[in-house]
């Protein structure tokens, strides 16, 4: 089991900024998911900017949720970024 989410920034940009329970910091781009019927509200800013962390995962009003494990494989670390 990947480690879960103990916080989380909805950026401008349609990305989120995670923090794990294991100490990681990491970014997700939700952008690619906008066009799935499930995460259309999410196209709204304001909408989006409603995210919050919840037993693990993200999670908007409406029941809208990402599995923690997509959350976990799928985003960059940003220490990377900052590494150099």
């Amino acid at each position: 089991m990947n480690p879960r989410i103990s916080t989380v920034t909805a950026n401008a940009e349609h990305s989120l900024t995670l923090a794990f329970k294991n100490g990681e910091i990491k970014r997700f781009d939700i952008r690619p998911y906008l066009n799935y019927p499930a995460f259309a509200p999410l196209q709204n800013i304001g909408f989006f900017q409603l995210a919050k962390a919840d037993h693990g995962t993200v999670a908007w009003p409406q029941n809208i949720d990402f599995d923690p494990d997509t959350l976990y494989l799928d985003s960059q670390s940003v220490s990377d970024a900052h590494a150099a």
